[in-house]
């Protein structure tokens, strides 16, 4: 398709949708109340419908006090029941596609239903929008000249009982329509290769020789891609491969621990667009250039709850609608939406920056921190820590992982930690010392504990072998995709692997 004519048809439809935007930008929460009551109306035929009386609930209370919250264990027995090809019951559309998911925990995967509603008016829906709001903040933009590099994740479909699961970026790429693969690379072919060390090759030979104007995928994977990519061309930057590349659509980890080495291989205009999607739904996306905030997307068949991480953990959490958020607070996200998840949690942790429009930025996850001795550190302490040390002693960190050491006796407690550096500092001593110092700026609970060494000693620091984290996902068949390290755990298992095979 020609270059002006690509542009025309982005053009009217970046218009069209802009304006579809500024509704929920001007009247978020009554967007989000509409939202809900369609969801209710919609399934109230389904069996959950049924059980609950949807039909007769006419009020947010009402749907509070009928519908419980449900982590996924509770409702696996629902989702296996639709695996084996059973229909209407949390969502009356037919449930082909399940999203396979066991995020950065050893525990059994996990079957997050996808229905066509989520597929066409979530996923696709936030992909179209994030090409509008990228277009309409650079007006000189070049990528239809070229294709965008997808790097998904490593499992093509299989089939039981008629319906199918995979990787989300497999049932993505199975059912998006012929001519988008047009614009993109590597093919459908090798992007849904099961091996992943053979697909890296596989994708390496495929797109050297194309125009690559932007890329899409998790930033610790695209990394590796990008090194063998310079590798193979024999250059320390990726102008010299693709000279029209000028955009990086990333999510899936934290950007921050990544960020420096991507500013080395990147042009210096080089734009970065950080979004916020799981296997159960499509939530934020950057709207702004050279912004840390993402926007909510308040229209993609998602009605969102919020928990109190303060009281996440207690008998009686305190849940909220959006309407009810602070600045500042730590909050759990609970998600009701048009692929049949009720009330779910979905185990990420998300701040508000901005509450007109509403803005997040994602703190963690709600099993991936570390509380033992009430120090209550999350990853984006860590994060912000690891960036902030590695600025003043000019180290490049690649991984790491935190695990608390339990009291002993009359021994204190303390976090152990396991990093692995792309650019070593010059003392390892004094980049542990300064990450707890920075650490303790950072959590003023942590610096309680810390004080005088009252209840936490300082951190245990260990230095990672090169190629640890790789070799450890490795053994565990978690390569590429949205596999990733676990960064903190109030359980010592990940580390003492971690320590094992390090030595």
């Amino acid at each position: 398709m020609p270059f002006p004519l690509v542009n025309s048809i982005a053009s009217w439809f970046l218009k069209k949708r802009i304006h579809q935007m500024e509704l929920f930008l001007k009247y978020p929460n009554e967007v989000q109340h509409e939202l809900l009551f369609n969801l209710l109306k919609t399934a109230k035929n389904t069996e959950f419908g049924k059980h609950y009386a949807f039909e007769t609930i006419k009020t947010y209370k009402e749907f509070t006090e009928r519908i419980p919250i449900r982590s996924y264990e509770e409702v696996e027995p629902y989702i296996t029941r639709s695996r084996k090809g059973e229909s209407n019951i949390f969502w009356p559309s037919e449930i082909k596609w399940f999203a396979k998911s066991s995020g950065t925990t050893n525990a059994q995967s996990k079957f997050i239903p996808v229905s066509a509603q989520s597929l066409e008016d979530c996923h696709y829906a936030a992909s179209k929008d994030l090409l509008c709001v990228y277009l309409n903040n650079n007006e000189g933009s070049e990528l239809f000249k070229g294709k965008g590099l997808r790097l998904g994740g490593s499992k093509k479909l299989y089939e039981q009982n008629g319906t199918f699961y995979g990787d989300l970026s497999a049932i993505l790429i199975d059912n998006m329509p012929f001519w988008a693969e047009f614009s993109s690379t590597p093919s459908n072919q090798v992007s849904l290769m099961s091996d992943w060390e053979i697909k890296m090759k596989a994708i390496v030979r495929e797109t050297l020789s194309d125009n690559v104007t932007s890329l899409a995928g998790v930033p610790s994977w695209m990394l590796v891609l990008l090194n063998e990519v310079m590798k193979q061309k024999g250059v320390a930057h990726l102008s010299e491969v693709w000279k029209n590349l000028e955009v990086y659509f990333h999510g899936g980890v934290s950007f921050t621990p990544y960020k420096e080495q991507y500013k080395k291989i990147m042009p210096s205009d080089f734009k970065y667009y950080e979004i916020f999607n799981a296997s159960e739904g499509f939530f934020a996306l950057q709207d702004q250039n050279n912004s840390s905030e993402l926007l909510l997307m308040l229209d993609y068949g998602i009605f969102y709850e919020f928990i109190d991480m303060d009281t996440y953990h207690s008998s009686s959490p305190k849940v909220i609608p959006l309407s009810e958020v602070t600045l500042g607070k730590n909050y759990a996200i609970i998600i009701t939406t048009n692929a049949g998840l009720w009330r779910y949690k979905v185990g990420d942790t998300v701040r508000f920056t901005n509450l007109n429009p509403y803005r997040i930025k994602v703190t963690g996850r709600t099993k991936h921190f570390i509380n033992v001795f009430g120090e209550e550190l999350i990853i984006e302490n860590t994060e912000e820590a690891l960036s902030k040390v590695c600025e003043t002693t000019g180290a490049e960190v690649k991984d790491y992982s935190v695990a608390p050491i339990f009291m002993e006796g009359n021994e204190k407690g303390a976090h152990e930690w396991m990093v692995e550096f792309k650019k070593h500092p010059h003392c390892i001593e004094k980049f542990s010392t300064l990450l707890d110092k920075e650490l303790q700026y950072l959590n003023s609970d942590y610096k309680a504990k810390r004080d005088h060494n009252i209840t936490l000693n300082p951190l245990v620091f260990h230095v990672a072998r090169p190629g640890l984290f790789y070799d450890w996902l490795k053994s565990k068949n978690k390569l590429g995709g949205q596999h990733k390290v676990p960064r903190l755990s109030n359980s010592r298992s990940y580390l003492d692997e971690l320590i094992h095979c390090n030595n």
